[in-house]
């Protein structure tokens, strides 16, 4: 037992902790397990199960499963099904569009070998693998604090409290959190992690990188009629609705059992504070090109999340004495692919090989630098090096400039590992990029018809999301005031336009005449898709974890 404040917390020892129950953390948990059966390895997970909280396309590159689990295929459990048959990309223009030749397209692009499938399925997978090879897996725990030891070294973490009021006092069905002790720690958060974020403070692990960039990634799951469907086309699109000086795309994936993934991101650097992702969404399916497929369809489910899309110039140092940061938390995404879970699993299996060694060796809570200094030049690094400058001039030219220029580094890259542009910089962070409203033309968007297209609310209930009301604010305000007395006169408070779920309202006492405005937040709306963290231009907004087992519970996303 260990104290903390006055009461005590049960404490549990284990050779290695893991944060987070996504491809990342799973992998690393089953290739811990693989090398040596008699590692004591844990995993805890926020969501109420694992899957939970998974949110991707997706369209799986199967390099990372092929190391992991071999016979994956061959496995009739595995919930991967679907070859991609077909591969489309569009340029959408406000009325029709032009399909892009595949030939033009660099070959890193080709999804010929690729699965089209629910990540959060194949999360579930991982996850009963690595029960079977006896990991502990803890879901409906959020991890709320690093523990350190006297020399700063990472010696696991706290999981919350459960039970705490509004009021933050105890209820009577309070239960104290529990520390989970290891000799290494992992974390595999996702984007944005709340400890992550925390760590690379603490630890300086960005210091001479690249701002990390993000975008938002919002994602509905159809049924359509069986004669719309094409099992495995994979169809790419950008242009309209968005600007061309806004980045970002979307696609539709074609799964099983006439089921559509449709899908839009939207890269977090925009400058008009006025634009809301979830409508640019919306606003996509009216689309000629993409409406028909929806026509006599009905929506099943919807989810937001965070992207990390800064790359290779962006990724921190990944390792720190006791642990090491694993998946998109360490920002593994390729951007033009819209690809991270293949990486993801692949950095869990680095990391879990340098822990391993580090164990059999009988080491603790030191630097697994053999991670950190391999995988710029394993498979995640070529990955991620030949698509290098695609973000920046994207961001920096613009759609139609921007993407034809990424597309000739990446086929230099392709052919003779050469590139036109060295490194290039990304510049502001995200929350650094918007214009003052006097700056820009307002976007006006169209009412939500109930049939294609939805409000936020009606999409946050199909997310089944689901918080305890009875507990504190999980979403802080630094400074309460600043919503109000700057981001509102200023940008129009972009809270209430960059959040997908509604979370964020102004509230006007008189509202014919707009005054006596007040901020509101609605937690219990949250997704945790940790946007809010990142796009608010004053920081004044952190993200922590609710309660365990809060959040979204997607099914089949």
């Amino acid at each position: 037992m260990s104290e903390v404040g006055n009461e005590p917390r049960e404490a549990m020892d284990y050779d290695v902790v893991i944060v987070g129950g996504g491809p990342s953390g799973l992998a690393a948990a089953i290739r811990l397990k693989q090398i040596n059966p008699d590692f004591s390895v844990v995993v805890v997970e926020k969501g109420s199960e694992i899957g939970a909280h998974i949110l991707s396309g997706a369209v799986i590159d199967p390099i990372g499963l092929d190391s992991l689990l071999p016979g994956w295929r061959d496995d009739p459990a595995c919930p991967l099904k679907v070859k991609v048959t077909e591969d489309r990309f569009y340029l959408l223009g406000p009325s029709g569009g032009l399909r892009l030749p595949n030939a033009l397209m660099p070959p890193l692009m080709n999804n010929h070998g690729n699965f089209v499938g629910s990540l959060g399925n194949v999360c579930r997978f991982l996850g009963s693998k690595a029960e079977e090879l006896g990991v502990e897996i803890y879901p409906g725990f959020a991890a709320t604090e690093v523990i350190h030891g006297d020399k700063g070294e990472v010696r696991g973490v706290v999981t919350g409290d459960m039970g705490v009021g509004r009021d933050g006092k105890p209820k009577a069905s309070f239960t104290r959190g529990m520390e989970l002790h290891g000799k290494y720690t992992l974390f595999a958060e996702g984007a944005r992690g709340s400890l992550t974020k925390t760590l690379l403070a603490s630890f300086g692990l960005d210091k001479g990188r690249e701002p990390q960039k993000f975008g938002i990634g919002i994602k509905e799951l159809w049924r359509v009629d069986p004669s719309r469907h094409q099992p495995g086309l994979v169809q790419h699109s950008f242009g309209w609705p968005l600007s061309a000086s806004t980045g970002g795309g979307s696609f539709l994936y074609h799964i099983e059992d006439s089921q559509v993934l449709a899908g839009f991101v939207l890269h977090l650097n925009y400058s008009n504070p006025t634009l809301s992702p979830f409508d640019e969404f919306q606003r996509f399916k009216t689309h000629p090109m993409v409406r028909e497929t929806f026509e006599g369809g009905k929506r099943l489910a919807y989810g937001a999340r965070a992207l990390t899309e800064g790359g290779w110039q962006s990724v921190p140092k990944l390792v720190f004495p006791g642990g090491a940061l694993i998946g998109c938390g360490a920002g593994f995404m390729n951007v033009p692919r819209i690809k991270g879970s293949h990486n993801a699993v692949l950095s869990g299996i680095e990391a879990a090989d340098a822990a391993a060694a580090a164990l059999a060796a009988g080491r603790a809570h030191d630097e697994l630098s053999d991670y950190d200094n391999g995988w710029r030049a394993g498979p995640i690094g070529a990955d991620l090096k030949k698509v290098r400058n695609v973000k920046p001039l994207w961001s920096k030219l613009g759609t139609y400039l921007g993407v034809s220029l990424g597309g000739v580094d990446m086929w230099l890259n392709e052919l003779a590992g050469l590139t036109l542009f060295g490194t290039l910089k990304h510049g502001k962070p995200d929350y650094a990029t918007l214009q003052p409203l006097g700056s820009v033309k307002p976007i006006v968007y169209p009412k939500p018809d109930g049939v294609i297209t939805f409000d936020r609310l009606s999409s946050v209930f199909l997310s089944n999301t689901n918080h305890e009301e009875d507990q504190p604010c999980h979403l802080k305000l630094a400074d309460p005031a600043i919503p109000i007395a700057k981001n509102l006169p200023v940008y129009g408070e972009p809270a209430r336009l960059y959040c997908p779920a509604g979370v964020y309202e102004v509230v006007y006492g008189d509202e014919a005449a707009k005054k006596d405005p007040r901020f509101v937040i609605n937690a219990q709306n949250c997704v945790h898709c940790k946007t809010c963290d990142i796009k608010d231009p004053a920081q004044n907004i952190t993200w922590t974890t609710p309660e365990g087992g809060g959040g979204p519970n997607y099914p089949n996303m």
